[in-house]
């Protein structure tokens, strides 16, 4: 702005000006023109406060969700005892292994339970708290479980152990609703692929970091459960301070709240620069307002999202693709692997071991995805890695069939394992849990990503409660149940899921505003990207 002053203080000098000024004159007009033309052609990357809000969102928020997913399979056999034990000596009652394995069952699956709740309160309170307060939310409920986690054995009470897994996956639904949101409404176009992916990198971390932390050198001895469930505490506690210096969401305060001045403020400070510059993502936000304008005034709950015809086919491919993510069978691997492992010649340590390298994959093809979907897209990844996933499902359980054949044929399994763990993480894994905010405009966007998150949650509510029956009644053919149910992914994605790479939320749900009657595919805007 003073290179503006200097520079019409210039053209307003009354004195004669010489050969040798004029040529200094030019000279700074040219320079002066320059500055102005790179100004108009800002393009936002990463800052300060972008890179900080994936790092703490991702272990502070995401990581715990995957934690208290993976955590509880070590300790399993001594928490049951605890529970035996604590009714014993409080209700003189005695369980039987029927009812302890009920029991069992009961507080692995109210963590779910919370999940599917947390999922559908996210779009209340992304829209009622905004996008940064709701996440803090989420955080608070985490450290409260976690200190039920951390006391139920002094207080003998298996009580405070089930609310505690009921209050994380309370979080842990929040989480995968809000925070995905979150984050790519804060990025600029070009790298919400890379945001996107902060939440699933976070999670699938979270698994990895269950297994190792119940490994029987670290936390997995008897006396050592209740810390081994509480310890992702600590980083929640580290990263809460840092969630209330944040940025809310420019596009929340903008679009949502319709508080211009706070939104340009807080955008001013995301991108580390004056709002002069800043005309590429308050043209996006003035988009969005106009498109919002065109509807009526009703608030964008989840029931208006499920009924409004335009959005029918952005929230299947939504819905569809994040159950899709659990009913591909990737929890029922990541518990058989062991066995896998064992029967491929394995030590019951070894094997273990063996399953937290596959966690390891995971995390890693995670990490390759931040360089790859911004180049990549979203389209190619998902479809690959859903036909890729379905035909090593079905060669698994064609190995595990016939297991003891061929003295080889163990070592087929265990690479089919180790294969699909990775082609998951290269599109299925990441991609559903962002796609919904690039799929719907920011007034809908909140109640999109709820159902999104409540289809992965009941999808793994599904798949934990059918895979044991599945398992007695087929055998490996239940993996052969898996592949049908992620080829038919493959199909309906390939039919109508559009490039959403380079492309706004308004452009996207113009291709997709007639439902299934929608050909995005053919459209000539699915070249953009």
């Amino acid at each position: 702005m003073g290179k503006q002053r200097e520079s019409s203080s210039l053209f307003t000098n009354s004195e004669p000006i010489s050969n040798g000024e004029r040529s200094d004159t030019s000279t700074l007009v040219a320079n002066e023109q320059e500055h102005l033309t790179q100004t108009h052609e800002f393009k936002p990357g990463w800052s300060f406060y972008l890179v900080l809000a994936g790092v703490t969102t991702t272990f502070g928020s995401s990581l715990p969700v995957g934690f208290n997913i993976g955590v509880v399979n070590s300790p399993a056999e001594i928490i049951k005892t605890f529970c035996n034990e604590s009714f014993i000596s409080r209700y003189d009652l005695p369980l039987d292994k029927t009812w302890l394995n009920v029991l069992w069952s009961s507080i692995v699956s109210i963590f779910i339970v919370g999940g599917c709740t947390g999922s559908i309160l996210g779009s209340c309170f992304a829209d009622k708290f905004g996008r940064k307060y709701a996440t803090i939310i989420t955080n608070l409920l985490s450290i409260a479980g976690a200190i039920l986690f951390l006391f139920c054995r002094a207080a003998n009470s298996v009580e405070m152990l089930v609310l505690g897994r009921l209050l994380v996956g309370l979080a842990g639904g929040l989480t995968t609703s809000i925070v995905p949101m979150y984050l790519t409404e804060l990025s600029p176009p070009r790298l919400s692929g890379a945001m996107g992916v902060a939440c699933p990198l976070g999670v699938n971390a979270g698994v990895l970091v269950g297994q190792v932390m119940g490994l029987d050198v670290i936390l997995g001895g008897v006396d050592n459960w209740p810390y081994l469930l509480s310890v992702f505490a600590l980083l929640v506690i580290i990263s809460l301070p840092i969630l209330f210096i944040l940025p809310e969401s420019p596009k929340y305060l903008f679009v949502v709240k319709r508080n211009e001045p706070a939104a340009i403020k807080e955008l001013s400070r995301l991108r580390g620069e004056i709002p002069s510059v800043l005309t590429e993502d308050l043209e996006l936000l003035r988009e969005e307002v106009r498109a919002e304008a065109s509807t009526s005034g009703e608030k964008w709950g989840m029931w208006r999202v499920a009924r409004e015809p335009k959005l029918r086919l952005p929230l299947l491919l939504a819905c569809t693709m994040q159950a899709g993510q659990q009913t591909s069978g990737i929890n029922a691997v990541f518990y058989y692997s062991q066995t896998i492992f064992e029967q491929a010649g394995l030590s019951a340590r070894a094997a273990q071991l063996a399953t937290v390298g596959c966690g390891s994959v995971n995390v890693c093809t995670a990490l390759a995805m931040l360089a790859l979907l911004p180049r990549a897209g979203r389209r190619a990844p998902l479809l690959a890695s859903a036909a890729a996933a379905a035909l090593l499902l079905a060669a698994l359980a064609l190995a595990m069939a016939y297991i003891d054949a061929m003295p080889w044929m163990p070592y087929v399994c265990m690479s089919a394992v180790i294969l699909y763990v990775l082609v998951f993480g290269f599109g299925l894994g990441p991609i559903p849990y962002f796609i919904a905010s690039e799929l719907f405009e920011v007034s809908s966007r909140a109640g999109g990503m709820a159902w999104g998150s409540l289809c992965n949650w009941g999808g793994n509510f599904l798949v934990g409660m059918s895979f044991p029956t599945l398992r007695e009644f087929l055998g490996a053919g239940s993996f052969l149940l898996f592949s049908a149910l992620t080829a038919a992914l493959f199909f309906f994605q390939r039919l109508y899921f559009p490039e959403t790479k380079g492309k706004t939320p308004t452009q996207v749900a113009q291709l997709c505003s007639r439902g299934l009657k929608s050909r995005p595919l053919n459209s000539r805007h699915q070249g953009d990207a």
